[in-house]
């Protein structure tokens, strides 16, 4: 038997769905209301392309996209070189299972190590999600066989039975309680009551139990975009150490230079002192730039050599097209600066809202957030307003919470491209506030927040 190596044109033997995605956005819509369950409501377009930091929907209009797919897509849509390498992946070796070890799985899992500056003795776990990376990280701290978890008010880890757990949102846990137990959540930035969740007895001197992690995000991106406080961070370090609990940092929105750095921990005065590390950091979004691949990064040695062999495990965690496309994605952030090209995203949106602001904009009351992760302050419940009247202009950004609007966009945009939107944001805001005062009702205030 022979093989052709002839390369060969199957592209008019797709799935018509692939090879003629014929037909408008409000046709394509209907078709998903009757075929795919509501657990995201309804989507807002019908997208069938995207370029840099460009998508177009299905009735052939441009959007500039300044979510990324909720902070993901990180060399915007259709990077030549994510394309090359995926593609390439796949036409050598799909998939092989966790029987087997891959170069890619493998290159991956070191790059990896080596940007979190890892203790010898350090270990990645590849899942599929931000939700699976928690998981793992769950069950690190678990083999600890201590019994707390502690995790801080407005934290979304994911919606996973353990990382719903250690989510805040009462509206997103409450209709699958009971969860899993031994999670108590403590405000987020106050240092004592993280001091006192971890002490061992209570104010009436009973016995709580051992934490045995404490589990934190750098900034809470469903929580409203909220950086922790300046120490904040290298507080819960020196505590955890203090009682003996491992620290795990939740960087699935903030990993892979979204912030200006590697990760936001190793950002000065948000993240940790120099010379101390998490003791795991979980990722996923930006890791794939758009290719499904989450991690648990387990930097210390400790953390590294409390999962065995069977003791947890997904068919395709690490599978090598995944693995592939992470180490695309960190090829390119590294080679052409994209770290620092969020600090500059981050700048220049600050000065346009900071002039907005001292004109007088209607609704806009600051910007908060760090580099390339952001949202627009309102001094109203009027996200909704502003994020459809923005969506109506020609700009995709997010409804995180009431009265914020989250900016996360490639860190391909354009300085066009972000002048483009802060040059119309304006009247973006005007409509929104007209909209507003039209209802004479207050915006909804849930639901809000993104389809994670």
């Amino acid at each position: 038997m022979t093989t052709s190596t002839q390369p060969t044109d199957l592209s008019k033997d797709l799935p018509p769905a692939l090879a003629h995605p014929d037909g408008g956005s409000a046709a394509w819509l209907e078709r998903h209301g009757r075929a795919v369950m509501g657990t995201y409501g309804t989507p807002l377009r019908t997208l069938v392309r995207g370029e840099g930091a460009q998508v177009w929907d299905a009735d052939g209009r441009r959007y500039v996209d300044l979510l990324a797919g909720i902070a993901t897509s990180v060399l915007g849509h259709a990077h030549p070189l994510l394309t090359a390498a995926v593609t390439s992946q796949m036409a050598t070796l799909g998939h092989v299972s966790n029987f087997f070890a891959t170069p890619a799985q493998v290159a991956l899992a070191e790059q990896l190590l080596a940007i979190t500056r890892a203790e010898p003795g350090g270990r990645v776990f590849f899942a599929n999600s931000g939700a699976e990376a928690n998981e793992a990280a769950f069950k690190i701290a678990r083999r600890t066989g201590r019994p707390r978890i502690v995790a801080a008010r407005g934290a979304f880890h994911g919606r996973t039975m353990g990382a719903l757990a250690m989510t805040w949102n009462p509206s997103y846990r409450e209709p699958f309680a009971p969860l899993p137990g031994g999670v108590e959540h403590v405000p987020f930035g106050d240092v004592d009551a993280l001091a006192a969740a971890l002490d061992e007895v209570d104010d009436d001197g009973g016995q709580r139990g051992q934490v045995a992690a404490v589990v934190l995000e750098p900034v809470q991106g469903e929580g409203g975009v909220l950086p922790a406080p300046d120490g904040y961070l290298a507080a819960a370090r020196r505590l955890a150490t203090e009682a003996g609990a491992l620290l795990v940092l939740d960087e699935v929105q903030t990993g892979i230079a979204r912030t200006g750095a590697w990760f936001a921990h190793q950002l000065p005065g948000l993240g940790l002192e120099p010379g101390t590390l998490p003791d795991v950091v979980t990722l996923a979004k930006a890791l794939g730039g758009g290719v499904p691949v989450g991690a648990a990064v387990a930097v210390t040695d400790r953390a590294g050599s409390l999962l065995g062999a069977g003791q947890h495990g997904t068919t395709y965690g690490g599978n090598p097209l995944a693995t592939a496309a992470g180490l695309a994605v960190l090829h390119v952030v590294e080679r052409d600066g994209l770290a620092a090209r969020a600090r500059s995203i981050g700048a220049q949106l600050q000065s346009a809202v900071d002039a907005l602001v001292a004109d007088g904009a209607p609704l806009l009351a600051g910007l908060r957030g760090v580099g390339a992760l952001q949202a627009l302050v309102l001094d109203a419940p009027a996200s909704k307003d502003v994020a459809a009247a923005a969506l109506e202009a020609g700009f995709i950004v997010n409804a995180v919470a009431p009265d914020a609007v989250r900016v996360a966009p490639p860190l391909v945009l354009t300085d066009a491209q972000l002048a483009e939107f802060t040059t119309a944001l304006p009247g973006i805001l005007q409509r929104a506030a007209a909209a507003r005062a039209a209802t004479q009702e207050p915006t909804p205030s849930a639901p809000t927040g993104s389809p994670e």
